[in-house]
């Protein structure tokens, strides 16, 4: 193909992205919960640090939590609660052996707990880095009490040297399978099954190529398989691509798998996987980028394990994008494209360049990569040790399939802009219309933890939730769903956290409760409560819900009307309307006597409220605050506020005496305005643009105070003029604002408050933030112009340092 042919192509696929990306729909959570301490059970000790390890054992009552140096037994049920703990420091002499080699001794040469497996009821196999010498030990919890036996072992290959290095482990009965680097340099990586017989991946770029491992898992595929296969575990990683034709590395996305019955081979691949393949892994970005990389990944399983899911975590390899995607993956689909896909070959191109291409001759049989099935036995091969060479040279050289593996929606679950995605769990609810629903749990850099839910094609983010009093990035993700209240247990550099799965009583009335769609929860109309459907009797009949529609016609009669609150209204001033939406996704409609209001010259509507510009007589009346939410097809419009304007009688004003000061008479100007103006208790927060009143100056016997005031208002106008001008406010005040009427409402007094955690002011349109099925562009004000401006998150994101290669084929 010409150099011409493959510029055309790439335009054309770049612009029909490029295209494509302009009806993206990103999501945004419903409600915004802050953190609150009281909600939240938390964990850590002074002096130590990442808290990046657990294991959840619900059969002991305790989470081992492993951290920097330590190893913690806590309480289940409440991690605040320390039950028992052991210290794992690395000695003087190690630490100084990491410092000689040029690393820092008080970050990196300490002991980082990076393993922890349950080996049988008491045990527990642990692994640190030990001052970049990996060790493990044998760890039990008896009597209440953690210690560690002092049988350590060698650690490499089974723990990473590195502390801050991606790597992934699994106990499979008492087989260890890791991902990790075997080397000091991090350059030689390695898929380790440690056991009476080990096996190891090649010391090949074909195979790995400077990879960063996220995560593995294992399923049980041999369970009623009509071919007799073998039980697999999926290993899922990021590596350098090599069927790309890129001037520089670009980094893939990949699924790999080997056999649980791997035995190597018996003279090519010796000690080494004959059933090691990969594939990369899909999940297309709305905007034009490069591949994204997968950061991490849960297994959702079924008792049937071809429906069993893995849901991905993927963010940009570029630090210029600010958006994450979540994609599903069917287990099926996987063992379809490794067993049934064509494989990719390397063919020579001139002299040192070799090309990755279908491979389109004949495979051998049996099928390289298969594990040992009844085709293979049909022909008096059992073990992998007997696969001819010409099966295991061919699956040697050529591991990688050609086919991705697409998401199981054909797109991504979830887009989202703003602060990156970093983990995922996912949990299985079942619904009070006996149907289930996977419940993504979903951690970001910012220390939130986003609660998501899939029905039918819409997305939906029930609730974001701060569990960090200060922004930082979650590193590691567990739940245990096993309790009658599920719960979720959060690591991260500077402690954990332990959080409910759903905190129903923050819906105050039952239309609050339905809308949500919170699947484990639901409107017990026996209590008149938002309960959880585990505290619901199995036979009850008094429970609401209405999880894919959000109806709330069943709900009893809304109370009385919201009660008007008085405000003053004096000619001439900015007058503040404060007004707080029940929903993210909803948005603002204001009415004045029956009447839509729209943004312009006299009115100013944004996020917190109405802003009334220059007031007069003809604007006293009532002032209605609607929250207008769409649902499907249905909307939803609750009154929130109502504002009563009555026109205020100005104050005499007392004519100053001559030996009055201008001090002392500004004071007395800004007690009459404040009083006049005050808003009535608790309507509101300040005003975005601080608008000073104006009340009118009687006259001033003695001309110098009169030429004082004079300047002084002079240099107070020019002073404002210049901050607005600075502020790219001047033209605010011409920003037009359309609104729609929507369906009849239903009043309500029902009213909870989320903040926002942004402290960014956002003047609304017509629609606010928006859930995925409709148009989630999140408009505002323009300070430069008329038009609109779409904030971006400017977060950053490290990029993913790649491992150096070297050629060794050492032997484990």
């Amino acid at each position: 193909m010409s150099l011409l042919s493959a510029l055309s192509i790439v335009c054309g696929l770049m612009l029909h992205v490029c295209f494509s990306s302009l009806h993206t729909h990103y999501c945004a959570p419903r409600k915004t919960v802050p953190y609150q301490i009281d909600d939240l059970k938390s964990f850590r000790e002074d002096g130590i640090f990442n808290y990046s390890t657990m294991l959840i054992r619900d059969d002991l009552g305790v989470l081992l939590l492993g951290a920097r140096e330590a190893i913690y037994a806590l309480d289940v049920n409440n991690i605040s609660e320390k039950k028992s703990a052991v210290y794992w420091r690395v000695t003087e002499e190690k630490q100084r052996e990491c410092t000689y080699k040029g690393k820092h001794a008080e970050v990196e040469c300490r002991n980082y707990i990076r393993t922890l497996h349950s080996v049988n009821d008491t045990t527990v196999y642990v692994c640190g880095t030990n001052a970049f010498s990996p060790t493990c030990d044998y760890m039990t919890f008896a009597n209440g009490q953690l210690m560690l036996k002092g049988k350590q072992e060698e650690g490499k290959g089974k723990c990473p040297f590195d502390p801050f290095q991606r790597y992934s482990s699994l106990m499979v009965g008492n087989d260890l399978y890791s991902a990790t680097s075997i080397n000091f340099l991090g350059s030689e990586p390695v898929i380790l099954r440690s056991s009476n017989l080990a096996l190891r991946s090649e010391f090949k770029s074909s195979w790995l190529s400077e990879p960063n491992f996220v995560y593995m898992d294992f399923v049980d595929e041999s369970t009623a398989s009509v071919d007799g296969d073998d039980d697999k575990v999926y290993l899922f990683f990021s590596e350098n691509a090599m069927e790309y034709d890129f001037y520089s590395k670009v980094a893939v996305s990949r699924v790999a798998r080997v056999c649980k019955g791997d035995m190597g081979g018996q003279r090519t691949l010796q000690r080494k996987w004959t059933t090691f393949l990969k594939a990369r892994l899909d999940c297309s970005f709305p905007e034009p980028s490069l591949p994204p990389i997968v950061q991490d990944v849960f297994l959702m399983k079924h008792a049937d394990w071809g429906k069993s899911v893995f849901y991905a975590v993927f963010t940009p390899q570029s630090g210029l994008s600010q958006v994450s995607a979540v994609c599903a993956y069917s287990v099926s689909a996987i063992r379809d494209i490794f067993n049934e896909g064509k494989f990719k070959t390397p063919v020579a191109v001139e002299t040192s360049y070799v090309k990755w291409v279908m491979h389109t001759g004949e495979v051998p049989v049996p099928r390289p990569g298969a594990c040992i099935n009844n085709v293979a036995r049909n022909m008096g091969i059992n073990r992998s040790l007997e696969l001819p060479d010409k099966t295991l040279q061919f699956i040697r050289d050529r591991p990688l399939m050609d086919e991705a593996v697409r998401p199981l929606t054909g797109k991504p679950l979830l887009v989202e802009s703003g602060a990156l995605l970093t983990r995922i769990v996912v949990d299985s609810v079942l619904a009070l219309d006996g149907q289930r629903h996977d419940v993504m749990f979903i951690g970001t850099e910012n220390g939130y933890i986003q609660k998501a839910v899939n029905y039918d094609g819409e997305m939906l983010i029930i609730e974001e939730i701060q569990v960090y009093e200060n922004p930082e990035p979650i590193s590691i993700l567990r739940l245990s769903s096993k309790k009658s209240q599920g719960q979720l247990y959060v690591g991260s550099e500077f402690g954990a956290i332990q959080m409910p799965v759903s905190n129903c009583s923050r819906y105050q009335s039952c239309v609050d409760c339905i809308l949500s769609r919170d699947p484990y929860c639901a409107w017990d109309l026996s209590t008149t409560q938002c309960s959880s459907i585990y505290s619901l009797t199995p036979s009850s009949n008094t429970a609401l819900q209405s999880l894919k529609e959000g109806n709330v016609s069943q709900c009893p009669l809304p109370p009385d009307r919201v009660a008007a609150v008085d405000v003053a209204l004096v000619p001439g001033n900015n007058i503040k309307l404060p007004c707080q939406l029940h929903s993210n996704l909803a948005h603002v409609r204001w009415r004045f006597s029956d009447k839509a209001l729209e943004s312009n010259d006299k009115y100013y509507i944004y996020s917190g409220g109405l802003l009334i510009l220059n007031a007069s007589e003809l604007d006293a009346g009532l002032y209605v605050c609607d929250s207008v939410e769409q649902i499907n097809s249905r909307t939803y419009n609750r009154t929130v506020a109502v504002y009563h304007l009555q026109l205020h009688s100005e104050p005499e004003v007392v004519t100053p005496t001559p030996s009055i000061t201008v001090t002392k008479y500004f004071e007395s100007i800004h007690t009459l305005n404040t009083a006049a103006t005050e808003p009535a208790p608790g309507t509101g927060d300040e005003d975005p643009l601080s608008p000073e009143t104006q009340s009118t100056v009687g006259r001033i016997g003695r001309l110098e105070v009169a030429v004082a005031l004079l300047a002084l208002l002079s240099l107070s106008l020019i002073g404002v003029i210049i901050w607005f001008w600075s502020r790219g406010h001047w033209k605010c005040l011409k920003f037009a604002q359309s609104s729609k009427d929507s369906e009849s409402r239903n009043p309500s007094a029902d009213y909870m408050h989320i903040q926002n955690r942004s402290s960014e002011i956002h003047f609304l349109g017509p629609e606010s933030r928006i859930p995925c099925t409709g148009n989630n562009n999140h408009t505002a004000v323009d300070f430069k112009g008329n038009g609109e401006h779409h904030f971006t998150p400017m977060a950053n994101i490290s990029s993913l340092d790649g491992l150096g290669y070297i050629h060794d084929e050492s032997e484990i």
